[in-house]
């Protein structure tokens, strides 16, 4: 099967409209820090499992699952939206026989005591389901050169249907994590790791399926991975069938010994999960790296149609995942944000006040407001357009609401749906300006109003003209 790849010119021009709209919204000067993450959904099709690792080199390097199941391949770029379109190499192939010869599957690449690692998952040739974990390390500065050496199963071997392993640093000591069958559920297990591949002591079960969204299709908890901030340990986990069932969900360590199972709290809902508003399935298996700019990012796979078991569908046979990316954002108790699957496209941005620098624009029921603490993270997030009425201005798209768009109305400012008119085009266009109260930051001028902007007024947003300082503060927004 071949990889599907948009063409190189395509994707140029793609990234090129991305920095255009960037720059129109922001200015030439601040679009250079902005720019660094804002992606192109999705990063590349027919790649599951993804998993990118950013190295003290200056490259990034990206590997998944192929839907071949027959290989492990790996890209690198110096940003994350150049891994879209930079050559991808084959490292290892399975073997015709024996062990690590079918499934091969999730690959995770690790740079570890100045040496890389891969962990995947693999069966037999001759038992395809005999799914155990296996480890790759080479000592080549570019691991794309390679050679590889095979250090073989994971360390003590497992005796059961295993996979996923992942692994991570926290005060000082490395752990190993990954998803093992014990009955009719699919677990996930943590132990201290004396080496990449060897672990120490009897594994600590930290999650099982327990709630309704984690048992549908398969009783599932898999695909471990850690996201650490301010000595806080988050572990994602995908869960269910990997059909449009599959959903991230969130287990949190209270305690500082991981091993101890107490030390784990799991959140009752999913963190991602499919939303028909995007246009998004079965988000999952997920990965984290820190984008050029410093921030935290999520990178995972899904579907953009929904399809679940039954009438013959097998989601294994169905190789149209596709890899993603967006922004974590972060709650005020500290706690990650990772909102909804975002629609296919350019990566939304948040608009945060200049002068109540903890306060966001969202909408609530349709009325744009400023608040603080947005925990439904898709309602303050907006994908910037072109403009509707004139493609030299710019318009804030919906990201749960693909087709609505900021406009004004009666002076209000509200969130409401393209009716096509000539009079919501205009209402919906801004011109961009230099921050009024700051120019590294931005304005929204209206085209149809000209002289009045979009500003924040006891709580709620309007557009009006705004004649002194505290006016023009108040219409001057961060990007975030």
């Amino acid at each position: 099967m071949r990889l599907k790849l948009p063409g190189r010119r395509l994707v140029a021009t793609l990234a090129a409209l991305v920095m255009a709209a960037t720059v129109a919204l922001v200015g030439p000067a601040a679009a250079v820090r902005a720019a660094a993450a804002v992606f192109t959904n999705p990063l590349a099709e027919q790649r599951a499992d993804p998993h990118i690792y950013r190295h003290s080199d200056g490259y990034y390097y990206f590997t998944a699952t192929v839907p071949e199941y027959d290989r492990i391949v790996l890209r690198r770029a110096t940003t994350l939206q150049g891994l879209a379109t930079a050559t991808e190499q084959v490292i290892w192939r399975r073997h015709s026989a024996g062990e690590m010869g079918a499934h091969i599957w999730a690959p995770e690449i690790h740079f570890i005591d100045d040496r890389w690692y891969v962990y995947f998952a693999a069966g037999r040739a001759e038992d395809v389901w005999a799914i155990r974990p296996y480890v790759l390390e080479s000592s080549a500065a570019n691991p794309l050169d390679g050679p590889w050496v095979e250090r073989g199963q994971l360390q003590p071997a497992r005796s059961s249907f295993s996979l996923d392993a992942t692994t991570f640093v926290h005060d000082g000591q490395r752990f190993l994590a990954w998803a093992e069958y014990a009955g009719s559920n699919s677990n996930i297990y943590l132990a201290r790791a004396v080496n990449p591949w060897t672990y120490a002591g009897p594994p600590t079960l930290i999650a099982t399926p327990t709630y309704a969204w984690e048992t549908r299709g398969y009783r599932v908890n898999e695909g471990p991975a850690v996201l650490i901030r301010n000595g806080r340990v988050f572990l994602t986990y995908s869960a269910s069938a990997t059909d449009a069932s599959y959903a991230i969900g969130l287990l949190t360590a209270a305690g500082s010994d991981l091993l101890d199972p107490a030390s784990w709290s799991k959140r009752a809902t999913p963190v991602l999960a499919s939303d028909s508003r995007t246009g998004q399935w079965g988000p999952g298996h997920n990965s984290f790296t820190v984008a050029e700019d410093g921030t935290d990012v999520i990178v995972y796979h899904s579907r953009n149609y929904e399809r679940y078991l039954g009438n013959g569908y097998d989601p294994l046979t169905d190789p149209n995942r596709r890899t993603r990316l967006q922004r974590v954002y972060w709650n005020a108790d500290g706690t990650p944000n990772f909102g909804v699957p975002v629609p296919d496209g350019v990566t939304p941005v948040r608009l945060r006040a200049h002068d109540l620098p903890d306060r966001y624009l969202r909408h609530w029921e349709f009325r744009v407001r400023l608040e603080p603490n947005v925990t439904n993270l898709a309602d303050s997030q907006f994908r910037i357009v072109a403009g509707l009425a004139d493609p030299s201005a710019i318009s804030l798209e919906s990201t749960n609401y693909p087709g609505y768009y900021l406009r004004h109305r009666d002076h209000q400012v509200w969130v409401e749906r393209d009716d096509g008119s000539t009079l919501f085009r205009q209402d919906a266009t801004f011109g961009r300006r230099a921050g009024l109260a700051d120019a590294s930051k931005v304005s929204l001028e209206s085209v149809n109003f000209p002289g009045q902007y979009v500003r924040h007024r006891d709580g709620l947003l309007y557009l009006e003209a705004v004649p002194d300082a505290a006016g023009r503060a108040s219409a001057t927004f961060a990007l975030d």
